[in-house]
């Protein structure tokens, strides 16, 4: 359903209102459709809820529709990444519908008389105007998953512990039946219960393995997460995290998706050009899977590993992506760690840092083939992504991988 001219202008006058209030909105949205309907709580994150990363986020991606509502290509992008992870947590057409309700609620608590019905006619539109775009794509990404319509369950086979805190999971169906494979870089949703939480939480983890069919790896960090109930939200160990890596044990069932995400190297064709993974801490996850992919495939253009860490007792698959070099000849490897403990070999001291890489032998610059693939925290992402386009790298040539609330607030 497209909008008529008066329902765009009256969306575009609301901006600055959206802008001002946008975050009042959103945390009364989520405060009472939680509240309300207490099955969303399967399907939100609780954590990202506490420390309020969900209403900030979502605040920003309703001031970026509103403000782009009548350029809808320009946030195409960032739609199609979200419509990926709604895919993935199996999200149901009815829910945005429940969904809508409760924030166009929101925005007349919060704005009363200023809401008037105009202007609630236009974001009544405007709402199932993205909602049927989205619906209509988590249908077409669920229909290319064939007979897997829904959660399924896996095995943990094993666990691995790559460094401190850093855990793989070797994840085997309980079906037996082979699986699909995934494009290297892309990721999948693991649900589980959360005993503190009374209810379920799932979170997205990129493979670390070359595509198999045996079985999907999965490494993940043990993370701190806001205390339940505390109302200046201390730390403690997080949610989903501490409960794979305390609590689940070989044998132990998990419920996982089918793989999603377009952050990922297309190996089934030819790649005849130079390809950089620049990652820090467990961000290397899914470059991890790309180079396994690559020297499977004998790669023999030239590949750059380049990764930071905090010190060398949270360095993961160090030895193991050492040991491709074997099938990848042209594979160079620079190490950073923050700190200066000398436990490990590493090649500079300090955070990632580009201008500290030779521009030919290490970041390929002058190829305009050259395809970089960048993953970690988000201000790491930013840094490095702008530092490649100051360099001369074209932007499309810098993919970046984002997870969490930053799905809803990207530009």
């Amino acid at each position: 359903m497209s909008l008529t001219g008066e329902q765009v202008q009256a969306i575009k006058a609301t901006v600055p209102v959206v802008k001002e209030h946008g975050a009042a909105i959103t945390k009364e949205f989520y405060s009472t459709l939680l509240h309300d309907v207490s099955d969303l709580n399967n399907i939100f994150n609780h954590a990202n809820q506490v420390r309020g990363h969900q209403a900030e986020a979502l605040a920003n991606a309703l001031y970026a529709y509103a403000a782009n509502i009548d350029n809808l290509g320009a946030l195409g992008p960032a739609v199609s990444k979200i419509s990926q992870k709604h895919a993935s947590l199996y999200i149901q057409e009815s829910q945005y519908d429940i969904v809508g309700e409760y924030l166009l609620k929101a925005m007349g608590t919060i704005l009363g008389s200023a809401l008037t019905p105009p202007i609630l006619d236009a974001w009544t539109a405007a709402y199932k105007q993205l909602a049927d775009i989205m619906i209509k794509m988590e249908k077409d990404m669920l229909r290319e998953a064939g007979d897997w319509t829904g959660w399924r369950d896996f095995e943990i086979a094993k666990k691995v512990k790559e460094a401190q805190y850093i855990t793989s999971f070797y994840l085997k169906p309980k079906d037996k039946k082979a699986l699909p494979r995934f494009l290297p870089g892309q990721y999948v949703s693991v649900q589980t219960d959360v005993p503190d939480l009374h209810y379920l939480q799932s979170r997205q983890y990129s493979m670390s393995s070359a595509p198999n069919k045996d079985y999907y790896r999965i490494t993940v960090k043990k993370e701190e997460a806001p205390n339940v109930g505390e109302a200046v939200a201390p730390t403690h160990p997080g949610y989903i995290s501490t409960v794979l890596h305390d609590r689940k044990e070989v044998g132990d069932v998990l419920q996982v998706s089918f793989p999603r995400g377009d952050f990922c190297l297309d190996a089934s064709k030819t790649i005849d050009y130079p390809v950089v993974l620049i990652s820090a801490g467990v961000g290397l996850t899914p470059l991890v899977s790309i180079l396994e992919t690559l020297a499977e495939k004998k790669h023999t253009a030239p590949v750059s590993w380049i990764h930071g860490t905090r010190n060398s007792k949270l360095q993961a698959f160090g030895d193991h992506v050492r040991d491709l070099q074997e099938d990848l000849s042209n594979l160079r490897i620079r190490l950073f760690n923050h700190e200066d403990d000398k436990q490990t070999s590493y090649d500079f001291v300090g955070r990632v840092n580009l201008d500290k890489l030779d521009p030919e032998k290490e970041l390929h610059l002058s190829n305009g083939r050259t395809e970089y693939r960048v993953c970690g925290p988000g201000s790491f992402m930013t840094d490095v992504k702008q530092t490649l386009i100051g360099m001369g790298v074209e932007e499309g040539k810098v993919k970046i991988e984002v997870f969490g609330t930053a799905l809803l607030s990207q530009d």
